[in-house]
């Protein structure tokens, strides 16, 4: 299997809280509006999140990301008003932290 393409869907009650969450998380603005419903991120060469409106599904998917620099990231994110839980050591030397969207309230 050649595998050309990555698409991260996340579900969500609201459109507008969870875009300011993930704009947060990103530091910038979606890549793409391609309809009311759903934005989306560019998140590498060949891989997208995308959020989208599914009240039933919201709050039962995940996404992992991969950072060269987790504690900088989060100390990063931090500055931006999200709250990531503890730092946590794996297994081969990989750190790990939670990062949901429950935590944080929209900007004015």
């Amino acid at each position: 299997m050649t595998i050309n393409h990555v698409l991260a869907v996340i579900p969500v009650s609201d459109l507008e809280a969870s875009s300011v969450w993930y704009q947060k998380l990103f530091d910038r603005a979606p890549d793409n509006n391609p309809m009311p419903s759903l934005v989306g991120w560019h998140v590498t060469e060949n891989g997208w999140l995308q959020v989208f409106v599914d009240p039933e599904q919201a709050g039962n998917t995940s996404a992992n990301l991969a950072v060269d620099d987790l504690a900088a990231e989060l100390a990063a994110v931090a500055v931006r008003g999200l709250r990531p839980a503890e730092m946590l050591q794996a297994n081969k030397g990989v750190q790990t932290c939670s990062l949901t969207a429950r935590t944080v309230t929209p900007s004015p």
